[in-house]
């Protein structure tokens, strides 16, 4: 049975920090992502890794701010963030895919996702 299992939301100020990790299980996969949803608002991309190579791919709103990254001997999955602003307020998701697709964005092309968790940047 495939599980995702996200932590380290929580509440931070404007300019703080968070690292949040998604814990894999089950089998492997071609690549992982995070997305995230804004209350009212739809879920969008933020950024995703390919599980063999590494390669990254981010939303433009978190370049230089949000770092991807796995551990392929745990198979973990962490995302860095760093110089917060209340705009990134959402809960976060992980996401995992069995194959490739060239789509990474969009979170159709998503076999697996966690549960969820919330992170609040305060102003």
């Amino acid at each position: 049975q495939v599980q995702l299992v996200e932590s380290g939301g929580g509440l931070v100020q404007a300019g703080g920090s968070l690292r949040l990790s998604c814990a894999a299980s089950g089998r492997t996969f071609y690549s992982m992502a995070w997305f995230r949803q804004a209350p009212g608002k739809e879920r969008e991309f933020v950024a995703a890794i390919t599980w063999s190579g590494g390669t990254t791919f981010y939303a433009d709103s978190v370049k230089g701010r949000f770092t991807i990254s796995r551990d392929s001997a745990k198979n973990e999955m962490a995302l860095q963030m760093n110089s917060l602003k209340p705009e990134d307020t959402a809960v976060f998701y992980c996401a995992a895919a069995g194959t490739y697709s060239p789509f990474y964005y969009m979170s159709k092309w998503y076999d697996y996702w966690g549960q969820g968790t919330q992170v609040t940047v305060s102003s």
